[in-house]
């Protein structure tokens, strides 16, 4: 079954796409890979789920923050990538908490975002991810995520500017002059 069934299937209704708050795009494609802005819990009226994990949110308010972020995500790439069935898999996620001085529970609040990836992509929504708490985010929302899946040619270039293309293409020619001992996707086990 492919991804945009999969959301009809769930009954997941997808926000707007979020806007650029700043000097940046949604998105750049590189190669095979997308390179997602980060997307905050913005809800569908435009509002965000907002402060800090350990301190004004509960674990479980924050996991809900992020998986509204992921939300957002989705819609994003469709924005991006045409439609989520251009997306292969998930590679890499990171996972910014707002989160008190003493909260300590970051990546069981960025679960709410790859719970979400696993229903609507499969076992290849679950990948590489690192889940970090913060000070503060902007206008204090709860979490932010960054997401880089692999994604068919699409109208994704049309997003990207020749300075970041380079850029990313520099980096992605190191990666792939790596040892090939790196792990592979298909030795990977995402089983919870």
């Amino acid at each position: 079954m492919n991804a945009e069934q999969r959301v009809k299937d769930l009954g997941i209704d997808l926000p707007p796409p979020p806007k650029a708050v700043g000097n940046y795009v949604p998105g750049v494609q590189v190669g095979n890979l997308l390179f997602l802005s980060g997307c905050g819990p913005q809800r569908a009226d435009g509002s965000y789920v907002v402060g800090k994990a350990g301190a004004d949110l509960s674990m479980e308010q924050a996991y809900a923050a992020a998986r509204v972020a992921g939300l957002a995500m989705l819609a994003r790439i469709r924005l991006v990538a045409g439609s989520l069935d251009r997306v292969a898999r998930v590679v890499k996620v990171l996972g910014m908490v707002n989160a008190a001085p003493d909260f300590k529970e970051q990546p069981k609040v960025i679960n709410g975002f790859s719970d979400l990836m696993v229903e609507v992509f499969g076992d290849a929504g679950c990948g590489a991810r690192a889940a970090v708490g913060m000070a503060a985010l902007t206008g204090q929302m709860a979490v932010e995520i960054e997401m880089v899946p692999p994604a068919s040619r699409s109208r994704c270039s049309a997003f990207a500017s020749k300075g970041s293309i380079a850029a990313v293409t520099a980096a992605i020619s190191l990666a792939e002059n790596a040892p090939s001992t790196l792990m592979k996707p298909s030795a990977l086990n995402c089983s919870r």
